[in-house]
């Protein structure tokens, strides 16, 4: 076989681990496709958060044996292992290979810490720095796809971050399936240790945060953030899923909405500027109309700078799945109302750093400006005289709506 195509379904952790991938394929030899038409080796990096991922994995499957049946269909990631029987059932020609296997069965290699030297198409790098929960929130599959944690021992994240500045990439995020987890199986070293070790790296680039769960954000991370804001941004993503303490029990989350309102506060008082954005699920079966209007007050509440909503899918195997569900209207209704408070939270949020100064990365040309990124995540438009890559100094001038204008200082 001499040819291959990737497909990534799904978050960050995907994205990373399909770069890996790649990179795997291309140091054996192998050349891309740009169409899964023309590949010897078709992989699929799958994603099973919701029905409709489930939904489109297999609509590709189906798409790629039907035009290229003499391919070899290599199946990875949540979908292929969280629904085994089923796909062995459906579609028995495609071979499951597990996440932590691929590199053996492919490549016959065993590097186990998807290390990239870059991300495709992409002007930030990813890396991942850990994999697995064992939370078992009572809506989730991931734990059942993902529940051996592991994490990349901290001499590799931190040479791994070294070769992606050397090859051009000055804005770096740490992901994983949840980082707050972070332990170096060699020394032990958790997420602010490892913090503090990525804090003392040489060179001019930046630090953020992919997606970290609230019980997991210790002081010691929020003090690295403090004592080096030029290295780590002002940004968290930090995930609720309910503002009502009911649901929240409910869901099998590990916190109060008391516990999440501290953490932000905390986070408020040591970090300037910080934007923090969350996740929230509309439509959980046993929330009430009573438990989303408190969840939508406390969102209000807290000033965030944006949500990222979803809307409850129930995911056969989980707790939340054998529940009556609500009428799907109903969670539409729910969801399109926290969609329209995520624009309110974003205008405010942009109109809040006007006449500040920000560092922005520059990601793209678009159009007649250029397109970039605060440390604290919000878009910014420049004028197109601005350089094309690299980190520069900005005065926000305005906002409109959820974008900022600014011009280099």
């Amino acid at each position: 076989m001499s040819t291959f195509f990737i497909k990534t379904f799904g978050c960050r952790v995907n994205q990373v681990e399909s770069q890996a991938i790649l990179e795997q394929f291309t140091r054996a030899g192998f050349t891309p496709a740009d169409r899964f038409e023309t590949a010897d080796i078709c992989v699929l990096n799958t994603c099973t958060v919701t029905h409709q991922a489930d939904k489109d994995v297999e609509k590709l499957i189906r798409q790629i044996l039907r035009r290229n049946p003499t391919t070899r269909l290599v199946l990875t990631g949540c979908y292929a292992a969280a629904h085994r029987a089923h796909i062995e059932e459906i579609f028995p020609t495609a071979k499951i290979v597990g996440k932590y296997d691929l590199g053996r069965v492919l490549f016959q290699e065993t590097d186990i810490c998807w290390t990239v030297s870059g991300h495709e198409g992409h002007s930030r790098a990813f890396i991942k720095i850990q994999d697995g929960c064992d939370n078992f929130c009572s809506y989730c599959i991931v734990p059942y796809a993902r529940s051996i944690k592991r994490s990349k021992p901290a001499a590799d994240v931190l040479s791994e971050i070294q070769q992606l500045v050397r090859n051009g990439f000055l804005e770096i995020v740490l992901t994983g399936i949840n980082i707050g987890n972070y332990l170096c199986p060699n020394t032990q070293a958790d997420l602010a240790a490892l913090c503090s070790q990525i804090a003392a790296l040489p060179g001019h680039f930046r630090v953020r945060f992919s997606s970290i769960e609230l019980p997991t954000v210790t002081d010691g991370v929020i003090v690295q953030m403090h004592r080096c804001p030029q290295r780590f941004c002002n940004y968290f993503h930090l995930p609720l899923q309910a503002g009502c303490d009911r649901v929240l029990k409910d869901m099998n989350r590990h916190y109060t909405t008391t516990d999440y309102a501290k953490r932000v506060s905390d986070l408020r008082a040591q970090v300037a500027q910080i934007g923090i954005f969350a996740d929230v699920i509309a439509g959980y079966p046993t929330e009430t109309e009573e438990d989303f209007e408190t969840t939508y007050r406390f969102i209000k509440e807290q000033h965030l700078a944006g949500l990222h909503v979803f809307s409850y899918s129930p995911r056969p195997g989980t707790p939340a799945a054998k529940l009556p569900q609500l009428p799907a209207l109903e969670i539409k209704r729910r969801a399109d109302k926290l969609r329209e408070l995520d624009k309110e939270l974003r205008c405010a949020f942009a109109a809040s750093l006007v006449g500040t100064e920000q560092e922005v990365f520059i990601e793209e040309k678009k159009g007649s400006a250029v397109h970039g990124i605060t440390s604290n995540f919000q878009q910014v438009l420049l004028p197109d005289n601005t350089q094309t890559h690299g980190l520069v100094c900005v005065k926000i001038t305005r906002a409109e709506q959820n974008l900022c204008f600014g011009e280099l200082i």
